[in-house]
């Protein structure tokens, strides 16, 4: 009789199961039996040119016994479209089929198809015949939580927390350079562990906040709502601690307040004036100049509504003073001038009424500015391309419109080579000009360093460096000066550079000192210098200066 084997492995028992060629005329086993392997059975028919023999059972499962579970092969799935048409299902014929399995032609029979042949799909509403079967393995165990991770994450919150309300409660004892610096790394920190939190299990983010919760901090008696509102509570706070945030003291804060006459909020009925105090007004304006405070810190120091009225108030408070304290810049008022001869005299250089000097603010504008022997700007011009040069600046300005009537009427000094009118010191990138007097180039300096050249080349110098300590103080003074204007701002540049200008003025009439930090200058711009033709009435005077200066050097 020819045998198929089934491929299911029975090696374990040491030999093959076969059937017969021809399916028996007796019931099927029952499907629960076939359950047990939970077995996928393939019914197909044999390949044509075979020797006759019965169709292959392919069976593969995962049985609930040991002598299944050896089972290698890959299961395969069928449907009723793989079994071969039966006679049995079609007509009444009892005959069955050729290589096709005789089946049953009992009604229980037939129901019982589809469940015998997808019996590794659906379980049978029979119930099983028990298996023995190993103890299913314990549940993993829930994560459990390190305490050292735990306090850990609890001191740190903590920690953050606490500096968080220190800078923001206890704010006057540090310096407000110390705060800025401050305020971002602990925002970072703060924003650092919400993330690694938020990353964390639920359960470990329930224990951290629990340990925060057991021993919350002392918690601190009603202050202010701003910054400024607790400066302001505080009488007795010294004057170093405005100097430190305005760059002036309490008494020159409330006259400059006062000379400015900002509008109070009741008073301002036009949309172009902001509804808030005047001290908030240039408290916060004053504190971003001299910091370069973005406005977002300002707005929060100042208890602005956003970032955007921090703003709005800074440019207000710029044309407020350009606008009021614009007569600090009058070149032509009365004896302005003369004053300032006596100061250069003392630098000697007679009949010395200021020093010209250029400077470059960022990579956006060019200032020109007039300053006498004190340090005070006589003239201010702000707002030229970078890429010219100052001899080109120069002949556009109103200082050179206007020299002839500020000098003109002007005694003449007399000196043993000649007399030499009223002038202004110029540096080499300028042109030599009957006002303004140019040092020497190209001058080679004797062994003994007495050229009279040389000597007018270093009294020149001493001189040129009042406008550059002027620059630099203004400068170091008004930090946001100092920083990189991108977009919109560069086109309001000019009028901060001549608002910290008159400032600077307000400051030196108010008798302010300069603290050690504004006494340091910053380095001078480089420019090229000038290399056009030399006016012959200037020659003359810069030469008698020359002669004057070597004759007195020789007497002392």
């Amino acid at each position: 009789m020819s045998t198929c084997p089934i491929q299911h492995d029975t090696r374990r028992r040491g030999r093959h199961i076969h059937l017969p060629r021809k399916a028996p005329r007796f019931p099927l086993p029952p499907c629960h039996e076939l359950q047990t392997c939970k077995a996928h059975v393939v019914v197909r028919p044999e390949a044509k040119g075979e020797p006759s023999s019965a169709s292959c059972l392919t069976q593969r499962a995962r049985s609930r016994t040991p002598e299944c579970r050896a089972s290698a092969a890959s299961p395969v799935h069928c449907s009723h479209s793989h079994l071969s048409p039966s006679p049995l299902l079609s007509s009444s014929s009892p005959k069955p089929a050729k290589n096709n399995y005789h089946l049953p032609t009992t009604r229980g029979a037939r129901a019982r198809l589809p469940r015998m042949v997808a019996s590794g799909r659906k379980r049978s509403r029979r119930a099983p015949i028990a298996a023995p079967s190993s103890p299913p393995p314990p549940p993993p165990p829930a994560p459990q939580s390190p305490p050292q991770l735990t306090s850990l994450l609890a001191l740190l919150a903590s920690s953050v927390t606490l500096a968080l309300r220190f800078a923001s409660d206890r704010d006057l004892l540090l310096r407000p350079s110390q705060t800025l610096a401050l305020d971002p790394l602990l925002l970072s920190a703060a924003r650092a562990v919400s993330r690694l939190l938020a990353q964390l299990p639920l359960h470990l983010q329930t224990l951290t906040l629990t340990s925060l919760s057991l021993s919350p901090p002392t918690p601190s008696p009603p202050l202010p709502s701003s910054w400024f509102l607790r400066l302001l509570s505080s009488p007795s706070l010294p004057d170093s601690a405005w100097r430190d945030a305005f760059r002036m003291s309490k008494p020159a804060f409330f006259q400059l307040l006062h000379a400015l006459a900002l509008p109070a909020p009741a008073a301002s009925s036009s949309s172009s004036s902001l509804a808030l105090p005047p001290d908030h007004k240039l408290g916060a304006a004053l504190f971003r100049l001299a910091h370069a405070a973005p406005a977002r810190v300002v707005a929060r120091r100042f208890g602005l509504p956003s970032p955007a009225v921090a703003a709005r108030a800074f440019y207000e408070v710029c044309r407020a003073i350009a606008e009021r304290l614009a007569v600090l810049l009058d070149l032509a008022a009365p004896d302005r001038i003369a004053r300032a001869v006596p100061g250069f005299c003392a630098l000697s250089l007679p009949n010395c009424c200021g020093a010209l000097g250029y400077a470059r603010f960022g990579e956006v504008a060019i200032a020109q500015a007039l300053v006498d022997a004190e340090g005070r700007f006589l003239d201010v011009s702000v707002g030229w391309d970078p890429e010219m040069a100052p001899a080109e600046i120069l002949p556009r300005t109103k200082l050179y419109t206007s020299q002839s009537m500020v000098l003109a009427n002007a005694p003449q000094g007399e000196l043993i080579g000649g007399s030499v009118p009223r002038y202004f010191l110029g540096p080499a990138c300028c042109p030599l000009l009957p006002w303004l007097v140019t040092p020497y180039k190209h001058v080679v300096d004797a062994t003994d360093d007495l050229s009279k050249e040389s000597i007018f080349n270093h009294v020149h110098a001493h001189g040129q460096q009042v406008v550059k300590n002027a620059f630099g103080r203004v400068r170091t003074r008004w930090r946001l000066l100092e920083e990189c204007w991108k977009g919109e701002c560069q086109e309001a540049l000019p009028y901060v550079v001549v608002a910290g200008c008159l400032l600077h003025n307000f400051l030196l009439q108010c008798g302010e000192p300069m603290t050690a930090e504004i006494q340091r200058n910053a380095d001078a711009d480089a420019f090229v210098d000038f290399e056009g033709e030399k006016d012959k009435e200037g020659e003359r005077i810069r030469d008698v200066l020359a002669a004057h200066l070597s004759l007195v050097s020789r007497n002392q």
